[in-house]
C-alpha cells in the first residue's frame, strides 16, 4: 500500500466521506462492515488493515527509545512508511509517545514506583485499537486527544470509579479538544498530534511530577504528504503566520497549567 498524500492506500485517489455509514468491504482482508468513506475509485481499507503495520512499528520504536521528548518520538515514527499521512495508527502513536517520554524521564506509576514502560505501552495498544478512524469528524472528539487521555489514565491509574484521577483525564482531553477547536478542520493527524502532546506535557509534568521535555519550536515536515494541509493557517507549517504560530508553540502552552 502507498503512503500517498492522505488519499486511498490502494490507488492514491481522493477519499469520499458519507455523513451516514454504509456497508463496505475491505479490499485488503475482505471484511464486510459499515464505514463512512471509500475512495473515488471505490476502494475501502478497514481500520485494522490500515494501522496494523504502523501500530507494531510504533510500539517497537517506543520500547527501544530513550527520549524524554514525545515530539521527537512522534517525528521519528511519522517518518516511517508504515505511518500514513492520516489514519488511526496516530491514535496509538500520541499516547505511546507520551508514555515513553514519561517513563524515560523517570516517571512513576500510581504506587510511586518506576513505571513499567512495556506493560504501559501494551495497555495503551489495547485501548487505542478500540478508537476508529474518523472520530474527529463523526464522534465530536479527535483520536489524538483520546489517546492522550488514555495515556494519562494509565499513568495516574484512573478507572470509572476514581474521583481525582478521573477528573484529571477529562480535564486533559477537554483542554486538548479546545485547542483543536480554536484552529478548526479539516482533519490533519500531524497537527492534532502536535497540539495533543504540546498541551499534555506541561499538564502531566505538573500533576504527576514528571520531567518530560519539549523542543522550543515545533515545525511540521510532513505537509507535502497532506493534500488538505492548511499551510499558512497551521501553526506548525514552515513560515506560518506569526500570530497563529506563536499561540500554539510549547512555551505558550504552559498557560494551561496553574
Amino acid at each position: 500500500m502507498s503512503a500517498g498524500k492522505a488519499n486511498c492506500l490502494v490507488c492514491g485517489e481522493p477519499l469520499v466521506y458519507w455523513e451516514e455509514a454504509q456497508e463496505v468491504t475491505c479490499v485488503v482482508c475482505g471484511k464486510k462492515e459499515t464505514g463512512h468513506s471509500i475512495c473515488s475509485a471505490g476502494h475501502y481499507v478497514c481500520d485494522a488493515c490500515h494501522r496494523a503495520e504502523g501500530v507494531d512499528y510504533i510500539i517497537g520504536l517506543c520500547s527501544e527509545s530513550a527520549s524524554t521528548d514525545p515530539i521527537a518520538i512522534m517525528n521519528e515514527a511519522m517518518n516511517d512508511k508504515s505511518i500514513y499521512p492520516n489514519g488511526p495508527e496516530h491514535h496509538t502513536l500520541i499516547g505511546a509517545a507520551l508514555i515513553t517520554a514519561y517513563a524515560n524521564a523517570g516517571g512513576k506509576n500510581p504506587a510511586g514506583e518506576p513505571l513499567d514502560k512495556a506493560a504501559a505501552l501494551e495497555e495503551l495498544r489495547k485501548r487505542s485499537m478500540q478508537v476508529p478512524g474518523g472520530t474527529c469528524g463523526f464522534w465530536g472528539t479527535c483520536g489524538a486527544a483520546v489517546s492522550s487521555g488514555q495515556a494519562m489514565s494509565i499513568l495516574n491509574g484512573s478507572t470509572p470509579m476514581k474521583q481525582e484521577e478521573w477528573g484529571q483525564c477529562q480535564r486533559l482531553t477537554s483542554l486538548i479538544l479546545g485547542r483543536m477547536a480554536d484552529i478548526g478542520g479539516p482533519r490533519c493527524c500531524k497537527r492534532t498530534g502536535y497540539i495533543s502532546v504540546i498541551t499534555a506535557v506541561p499538564y502531566i509534568n505538573q500533576l504527576l511530577g514528571s520531567k518530560m521535555t519539549l523542543p522550543d519550536e515545533v515545525v511540521c515536515s510532513f505537509f507535502q504528504r497532506n493534500a488538505e494541509c492548511r499551510k499558512m493557517d497551521c501553526p506548525y507549517f514552515p513560515g506560518a503566520d506569526p500570530e497563529v504560530k506563536a499561540s500554539f508553540q510549547p512555551q505558550h502552552e504552559n498557560r494551561w497549567v496553574g
